[in-house]
């Protein structure tokens, strides 16, 4: 039987400081947290150590959800971390989300890795599962007007091209549609390091 190797995420390591100074105080009156897109489960155990009033929902399609899951046995052993929750399946693509009611939602480094189409059920379906004040926040690369904001972002996107022809970065205008469509007001567009933004809609 093969050993199986807890995933880990560079990225995650060289983000998760910065992303938590952004949406900290966003999130300092919040209680219910959904994660879309959990990846290696590495934001999830450190956001929640940072913010333990928060109940942390972590969730992604299927294949991930053990290597999140090794993230929460290592740190959730011996209620060291009782507030973040076991990885739920959720496919953005699927037609039946989760039966959740939370006051934020958190995604990281999705949107651009998703087809046009699950970008679209993206939010037609999230803003259902906020309640009534609750916020979206959206972190990654964007496009505003239809230019890039950098050539690294430029040269980034002509890769995810590369491996499927239906990802990419979004443009703003294209999200900002979908959102008001959603039922989401937009709140604010934080600028972050390496030409990447947290995007901020709050529900009507």
């Amino acid at each position: 039987m093969k050993n199986i190797i807890k995933p880990f995420s560079e990225s995650c390591e060289q983000n998760k400081e910065v992303i938590l100074n952004t949406i900290q105080p966003l999130l300092s009156s919040r209680h219910n947290v959904l994660e879309i897109g959990s990846g290696t489960g590495q934001h999830a155990i450190y956001f929640s150590q940072a913010m333990p009033h928060l109940q942390w929902h972590t969730s992604d399609r299927y294949e991930a959800l053990s290597g999140i899951q090794m993230w929460l046995d290592e740190f959730c052993s011996d209620d060291r971390l009782s507030n973040v929750h076991p990885p739920i399946v959720l496919d953005v693509a699927q037609s039946n989300w989760p039966a959740l009611n939370v006051d934020a939602i958190f995604t990281a480094n999705t949107l651009h890795i998703m087809n046009w189409n699950e970008v679209q059920i993206f939010f037609k379906h999230a803003p259902k599962l906020l309640n009534h004040d609750g916020i979206l926040l959206i972190y990654g690369p964007f496009n505003y007007d239809g230019k890039y904001t950098s050539k690294s972002n430029e040269h980034f996107d002509s890769w995810l091209k590369s491996r499927d022809s239906e990802s990419g970065i979004r443009d703003f205008s294209e999200l900002e549609k979908l959102a008001t469509e959603g039922g989401l007001t937009f709140l604010d567009d934080y600028e972050m390091p390496e030409n990447n933004r947290i995007l901020c809609w709050k529900k009507k």
